[in-house]
């Protein structure tokens, strides 16, 4: 994988992680919590995608080129 490309997905899947824990503490993922003991679906969304974009960047990275 492309070092640019991997420095890329990091970054995104770091903007995911922030965006999915706001939306994991929101009121609405809350209200969610109260009535079904889960969080609503776009915050574990953004969760996951935000970590497996991570885990693919940081593995580009410390794969190195060849």
């Amino acid at each position: 994988m492309n070092r640019i490309a991997s420095l890329v997905l990091l970054v995104l899947g770091v903007i995911l992680l922030g965006l999915g824990w706001d939306a994991y503490r929101s009121v609405s993922s809350d209200v969610a919590r109260v009535f079904t003991g889960a969080p609503t679906n776009r915050a574990l969304w953004l969760l996951i995608g935000g970590g497996l974009a991570a885990v693919a960047g940081l593995g580009g990275l410390t794969r190195g080129s060849k």
